[in-house]
């Protein structure tokens, strides 16, 4: 398993080349085509896939905001993230090669039928709320401060492990969105 450590500013660039990622797949492209689903309707349509991506950030970065909030300031901070070892298994079940499947939640379920620019917009958002727990980056220890998992309450995460989650979340339904628009049954508009 890869040690996995990441500064403020490579998280930050993630988060952008994801928004990045997420408008250039939904660019030239019809309502029609984005929100058909490849598989017979089996597997998520790009607008699904956003919509999920942005419904799952925003419930995970509220859960790391509260917990981040209960801590005093450290006058540490933190320098970069350090995962144990079973957070950087999880994040390794996250990312886009991973064979792991999961079903998502019914709180993250995506609507049948989305509008693009709204889709992207709401993902845009999602990535705004974990701005703000990186914004307390330099006031506490996010490899000490834990959350309890919103989709498994059983689990608890150090934010720094949260973070990397949703980054490797991210990468795996926009991989899975680019797929579908590369399906040979993909529709012509």
């Amino acid at each position: 398993m890869p040690h996995i450590s990441e500064d403020r500013e490579t998280i930050l660039r993630q988060l952008q080349e994801a928004e990045l990622a997420a408008a250039k797949l939904i660019r030239g492209y019809s309502r029609q085509q984005l929100n058909w689903q490849p598989d017979d309707g089996r597997s998520w349509s790009v607008c699904q896939c956003l919509d999920h991506l942005a419904r799952t950030n925003q419930i995970y970065s509220q859960a790391m905001l509260q917990a981040v909030a209960q801590k005093s300031a450290n006058a540490t901070g933190t320098t970069a993230t350090a995962p144990g070892w079973f957070g950087r298994w999880f994040i390794g079940q996250m990312e886009p090669q991973s064979r792991s499947r999961f079903k998502a939640a019914k709180t993250v379920m995506p609507d049948a039928d989305g509008d693009p620019e709204g889709t992207l917009q709401s993902f845009a958002d999602s990535h705004t709320e974990l701005r703000r727990v990186l914004d307390c980056w330099e006031k506490v220890d996010f490899n000490r401060i834990r959350f309890r998992s919103p989709f498994a309450p059983v689990l608890r995460f150090t934010v720094a492990t949260g973070i990397m989650i949703i980054n490797a979340h991210d990468r795996r339904h926009l991989e899975q969105a680019r797929r579908s628009t590369q399906s040979k049954n993909f529709p012509d508009a």
